[in-house]
């Protein structure tokens, strides 16, 4: 295949949009964004990324932030590993680098949550160094580019197309190269029917050629996600919300959340469960069923409101004024569809 940088390259300074992270692309601003838009569209991501830099502005300052106020700048986006990975990375970015992020492919890709598209993508846009960032959107555009069926889900046809990623890149712009199929991705060749009149590679893309784009790239059927019901005390005091603190490993670490178990319990069950932390609920209504989709489970919920008297909590309950719940305590949106009330 003839190169294709020639086509693309003009076409993204040309259509590229002005994204905050773009403005001023230091490392510290693309392994933040990029992070962001693992697991999140562009547009919602900008106010936090925002936010996040306005708040901690280098290596530094995230490494040394309060966790719980760390969880609070990242509520909202979930996949709370992510922001704790971070934290990790810039402890050790400050402890052996200096505060400033290292301009090496293998260093970065050694840091906490930091795998080999977001390595690529921080090593070519802020270093220069000709490495690839092959994410989904790359990989979608060059399973049509040479009409390849492969499963991209597979690693060896991950392998395979981040070679001919790497065959493609002009080694005097990486970064650019890597932004700007990114983008076209992004844009262009989307999921599902691609823009082809608008592509600028339209006229070498060999699965445009076999009518077979919209075919593009093969996946796998999604397997079923397991449904797992959760019952939640949604307990009101004088003094404010009852949260407990989630266990510090797994899903949704060290988070706050309203009194819940996993599993169907009855009223009787959950105040049991309540007393045994000293709260003696007053049950009100049942809480409508609500629903949140993790990456491999879906939770079910429900449960019932109820009141109790302002008593005091052991270590992991607290109760949460209005203004905490906003301003202190990070709460995942798992429950977003009880406390919003």
């Amino acid at each position: 295949m003839e190169p294709i940088a020639p086509r693309l390259l003009p076409w993204f300074h040309a259509n590229k949009r002005l994204l905050p992270f773009r403005q001023e692309p230091s490392a510290y601003h693309i392994w933040v964004s990029e992070i962001m838009l693992q697991q999140t569209r562009v547009a919602a991501a900008i106010p936090y990324y925002q936010r996040f830099i306005a708040a901690l502005p280098d290596p530094a300052a995230l490494a040394a932030c309060e966790p719980d106020a760390l969880r609070k700048l990242w509520q909202g986006l979930g996949y709370y590993n992510r922001v704790n990975n971070m934290q990790k990375a810039a402890r050790i970015v400050c402890a052996q680098y200096g505060g400033a992020l290292p301009a090496n492919y293998d260093a970065l890709r050694a840091l906490p949550g930091i795998g080999d598209y977001t390595a690529g993508a921080i090593a070519s846009i802020a270093f220069g160094i000709p490495a690839p960032a092959v994410d989904g959107n790359v990989l979608r555009v060059f399973a049509r580019l040479y009409n390849d069926d492969a499963d991209i889900t597979q690693p060896a046809a991950k392998r395979l197309f981040t070679q001919r990623v790497l065959d493609q890149m002009p080694k005097d712009a990486p970064g650019p190269y890597n932004e700007a199929l990114m983008e076209l991705g992004a844009l262009v060749c989307v999921p599902g029917a691609p823009r082809c009149d608008a592509c600028p590679l339209a006229g070498v893309c060999r699965g445009r050629a076999a009518g077979r784009q919209a075919q593009l790239p093969v996946k796998p059927a999604p397997k079923a996600k397991a449904r797992v019901p959760v019952t939640v005390a949604l307990v009101q005091s004088p003094a404010g919300l009852l949260l407990q603190r989630r266990p510090a490993k797994g899903l949704l670490a060290g988070l706050w959340q309203p009194a819940a178990w996993e599993g169907a319990l009855t009223q009787q069950q959950l105040e049991a469960a309540l007393r045994a932390a000293g709260v003696q609920p007053v049950w009100g209504a049942a809480l409508p069923p609500a629903r949140h989709v993790f990456t491999h489970k879906v939770w079910e919920l429900g449960g019932w409101h109820a009141s109790a008297a302002a008593c005091p909590l052991p270590d992991g309950w607290v109760w949460a004024a209005p203004d905490q719940l906003a301003q202190v305590y990070p709460v995942p949106n798992a429950y977003a569809a009880y406390l919003k009330k």
